[in-house]
């Protein structure tokens, strides 16, 4: 077993059963211009990790360990995305109308696409989500449990949104999960700090913190 230096305390983990899920680092949510943005948020603040997060894929490729990505977004027709969804959205652009980078949240469309940077490779893994959290209507369960997958290492947007439900599922599932915690960002800080507290609070109660390099150090050892 290998050791991550982590909190609440170290995460111990067998490199051949670890894989690393990206959380929708999709255009529309990352980019001037995009459904996040046009929202009223300021975007730079998740545009800031994307080097870290690119650090930390590197890692993963790097050690021929798995790298996942999911996508929020939606068939084409909307038949996947519940109406309670879609109205609670603002009414001057909600998923499916025509906004700076095409059909907002569709499948398919330019703002759906995981930014350049951080573009999925031959063989890795894209799960397209209709939900906030990755397992729910996909078929990741089935995919970790063919490939011996055991613990899972995350980050991606938005910490107290999708990467948190994610962590939340998959530690029912029984998965020991460690979230990295520069590679991890919200549009509101104050709500990344309270995941990030909720997350490893009564012990890892949903799963572990730690930063990139450490991360990626304790992979390659």
């Amino acid at each position: 077993m290998n050791i991550i230096k982590a909190e609440p305390f170290d995460f111990a983990f067998d490199p051949s059963s670890t894989a690393l899920i990206v959380i929708d680092m999709q255009r529309d949510f990352i980019e001037p211009g995009g459904f996040g943005a046009s929202l009223g948020n300021d975007v730079s603040l998740l545009q800031a990790i994307v080097p870290t997060v690119a650090k930390l894929i590197a890692g993963f490729r790097k050690a021929g360990l798995p790298v996942i990505h999911t996508r929020e977004c939606h068939k084409t027709d909307l038949s996947d995305c519940p109406p309670a969804k879609r109205d609670r959205g603002d009414p001057a652009l909600r998923i499916g109308d025509i906004g700076p980078m095409g059909r907002v949240l569709i499948a398919g469309e330019p703002g759906a696409s995981i930014v350049p940077a951080l573009a999925p490779i031959n063989g890795e893994v894209v799960i397209d989500k209709p939900g906030k959290g990755a397992f729910y209507a996909t078929h990741l369960g089935d995919i970790l449990q063919q490939r011996g997958i055991k613990q899972l290492v995350f980050a991606g947007v938005t910490t107290e949104v999708c990467v948190q439900t994610t962590m939340r599922e998959a530690n029912d599932r029984g998965y020991d999960c460690l979230l990295a915690t520069d590679a991890t960002e919200s549009y509101f800080p104050a709500f990344k700090q309270a995941t990030l507290e909720m997350i490893a609070a009564q012990g890892a109660i949903v799963g572990w913190l730690a930063k990139t390099d450490t991360i990626v150090e304790a992979i390659h050892d």
